[in-house]
């Protein structure tokens, strides 16, 4: 868990300073009670100015402040990697290291910060919560072998899931390994202290098997900067909020990453293509892997059973997220997502050599976020939420609206959108050709499958997985068989001191975050709120299942909300009950309604260009980037092979010549061509930038005017001969730095 949650970079400095302040007013209030023996909040006894000084000195203020953001005509053609500017009006709304949205107020045991369950034998709504691995006990165990399977959906629809979660919300857990004061290390102690908050292993157990093993550890979730503190830092009255570490819009940033840092470190800058590094050691019979992650600590060494480290190991890949690793379905679709976007650039350079690679890749990268949006909302969203709620939340596209909220809401992350854990079968397949178990790499169960991306590269690579995804169908969500045993007893065991337990994790997450229970979220979908077994048992449509949730809960406003929404049985068309229908829904609507890049907001596309998108398929993109000749056209759909598959060449592909630009016709006449040199146009405008080794001499953009001339001449490319050391021209002049291209 913290080797792709611990906070890095960016991150971590938006982390470090959260909990510097938090820190620094936790001491205080410790004295402030030692002094005096009524209740007083720190901030009650500083200044302004000592509050300000804080505020500056822990780094909160910098962090809090709006970024500027540039209007020229190419700044409102791409997205910023961090989405920062996306929202003119609110610069960082949606961005990456920003907190998560609320839709209801917090609750928190003191109304601040401490977490649901913290305190023993604090009772809510008169009773006390039952601890949440008694809970997955009773309510989630399902043996491997007993799971049941969802013949109208694909495995590949479950791994979607996972990969369109991944686009939205990473939360970083604390930045401290240890707790700040006492040294204590949250991963081998059962000692609660923040940052520690260990899920407690009930009496008869099957995991209590020695006294040192009663807890499995957990890490409280960052809290942002300026949240969760006692008083009013900031001007207002702060529950602790938790963070955001990636954007919160659909824009493939698990490809490209979410801070313009991490986008340079997976670029390929050696030429003008525009290409995504790839592996330089291995590929997949002539096709692309991911590059080795050399920044990072080689977790994936661990290859079996023995967790030995061998010296011929895969070491784990790099991708523009850092779960990427995390299991082989997941990085077979980081890798032919890596692929498209390569296929894509190729094509677009062959379009367009005058474009630099900047534009080139800058350009892959806006299609393919169009990919993600249109897959999505056409053809998953309406898959899990039903007719009814798509009709509701997701109606014909009307507008970009500023004033809508693209954030992530805390409870969508933490509660709502893991509803596709129940999705997961235990065995990821490996099929061939025949879409039958492949003869030579077999089947995998799930926990062989953490952190071992030498199964990708040394047992057959991405297509054996592929198949495996598109030919066989999902688990089932059914109220007698949740969760099966691999997920609740063996999760990442291959990597862990101790295997952790899902089911576990997400109630103890969504405790840390202060996320209120079931029937709070009932009302505020405009749904009834059961509170008594009979009105618990109707809306469960299980009186069985109702009865143990009150035996453990005592009332249904303490029930878990994920927990609550995953025990509803499906809407119409849908893979999940009412309440998640709602969330979900209402969650979608503000990404694409919110969103000023949204693939159909005018202007972000041509018209012949929107006609061309809307032709993709995720069976087209399998199509493009892997050997797979023969599948379902609707890769979402499970179907039995050979039934409803077909060759590739039925597929529709997008046809990329609405991107070839004109350079010839303008009302200036054709546009002046630079040598060692590239432009780009927008609008009445063309920029130019330089090969690399050339610099740019003279203004880098020119306009044309309206009686049909150009503003001024274009620039001209110098080398490195025809410049000094001091960075002069032969002739005396300064040579011009060059621009556009942030080489």
């Amino acid at each position: 868990m913290r080797f792709f949650k611990y906070p890095m970079a960016e991150t971590r400095i938006a982390v470090r300073s959260a909990e510097f302040m938090e820190t620094a007013l936790s001491l205080i209030q410790h004295n402030v009670h030692r002094v005096h023996k009524r209740s007083l909040n720190a901030s009650d006894l500083l200044t302004a100015s000592d509050l300000a000084t804080i505020a500056h000195v822990t780094g909160c203020l910098a962090i809090r402040q709006p970024p500027e953001c540039k209007k020229d005509c190419w700044s409102n053609r791409y997205r910023t990697f961090t989405s920062e500017c996306n929202n003119r009006r609110k610069p960082r709304l949606g961005a990456s290291n920003t907190p998560f949205t609320r839709l209801l107020p917090a609750r928190y045991e003191d109304g601040i910060s401490i977490p649901l369950g913290w305190t023993p034998n604090k009772l809510h709504f008169g009773f006390r919560l039952p601890l949440v691995r008694k809970v997955s006990n009773i309510i989630l165990r399902t043996l491997n072998e007993n799971v049941d399977l969802d013949t109208e959906t694909s495995h590949l629809f479950m791994q979607w899931g996972q990969w369109i979660d991944h686009d939205m919300t990473l939360t970083p857990v604390s930045g401290s390994l240890q707790t700040f004061n006492d040294g204590i290390n949250c991963e081998t102690t059962c000692v609660q202290k923040s940052p520690c908050f260990p899920i407690k292993i009930p009496q008869h157990d099957t995991r209590i098997t020695d006294s040192n093993n009663m807890c499995m550890p957990f890490f409280r979730s960052a809290p942002a900067c300026g949240s969760g503190e006692l008083g009013s830092l900031f001007g207002e009255f702060n529950t602790r909020q938790q963070i955001n570490s990636v954007t919160a819009f659909l824009d493939m940033n698990e490809v490209y990453g979410s801070t313009a840092c991490l986008a340079n470190k997976l670029r390929n800058l050696t030429n003008e293509l525009g290409l995504l590094a790839v592996n330089e050691a291995f590929s997949d019979n002539g096709l692309e892997y991911l590059p080795f992650n050399t920044i990072s600590s080689n977790l994936c060494g661990r290859m079996g059973e023995s967790c030995v480290i061998s010296q011929n190991s895969t070491p784990c890949f790099i991708g523009g997220d850092v779960r990427v690793n995390e299991q082989l379905g997941l990085l077979s679709f980081h890798t032919i997502f890596l692929r498209e976007h390569n296929r894509l650039a190729r094509e677009l350079k062959r379009l367009n050599p005058h474009w630099s690679g900047n534009t080139t890749y800058l350009e892959a990268r806006k299609i393919m976020g169009a990919f993600q949006q249109i897959i999505n909302h056409r053809d998953y969203v309406p898959l899990i939420i039903g007719k009814d709620a798509t009709q509701k939340f997701l109606p014909d596209y009307a507008d970009y609206d500023e004033f809508v909220d693209p954030s992530i809401a805390n409870v969508f992350a933490t509660a709502a959108f893991r509803f596709g854990h129940l999705t997961i079968r235990p065995t990821l397949s490996r099929f061939g050709e025949n879409y039958q178990e492949h003869p030579e790499f077999k089947n995998l169960l799930l926990h062989l499958t953490f952190f071992t991306p030498g199964k990708l590269v040394k047992e057959g690579g991405v297509d054996p997985l592929m198949r495996g995804l598109l030919g066989s169908p999902a688990k089932l969500q059914t109220q007698d068989k949740m969760m099966p045993d691999e997920l609740r007893e063996r999760l990442f065991e291959l990597t862990s001191n101790i295997a952790l337990d899902l089911g576990s994790l997400n109630m103890q997450r969504s405790r840390d975050h202060g996320i209120p229970g079931y029937n709070a979220w009932r009302k505020f979908c405009d749904l009834s709120q059961p509170k008594s077994l009979t009105e618990l048992t109707a809306v469960l449509n299980n009186a069985q299942l109702a009865r143990r949730l009150i035996r453990l809960y005592g009332t249904p406003d303490n029930i878990d909300v994920w927990l609550g929404g995953i025990s509803e049985p499906f809407v119409e068309g849908g893979k999940m009950g009412p309440l998640f229908a709602c969330l979900i829904g209402k969650q979608f609507q503000n990404l694409r309604d919110g969103d000023r890049f949204w693939w159909e907001h005018g202007g972000v596309f041509t018209g012949s260009q929107r006609q061309a998108l809307a032709q993709i398929s995720m069976s087209r993109i399998i199509c493009d980037n892997t050997r797979i000749q023969f599948l379902p056209r609707d890769a979402f759909r499970f179907r039995q092979f050979p039934e409803g598959y077909v060759n590739c060449s039925q597929i529709p592909q997008v046809d990329l010549s609405a991107w070839k630009e004109d350079v010839k016709v303008t009302p200036c006449g054709s546009i002046p061509v630079i040598a060692q040199g590239h432009f780009s146009i927008c609008k009445s405008s063309v920029r130019y930038t330089c090969e690399s080794g050339f610099k740019l001499a003279g203004e880098d953009t020119i306009k044309c005017l309206s009686n049909g001339r150009w503003n001024s001449a274009p620039p001209s490319c110098k080398g490195p001969k025809q410049t000094g050391s001091n960075g002069k021209r032969k002739n005396g002049r300064k040579a011009s730095r060059p621009r556009g291209d942030n080489r």
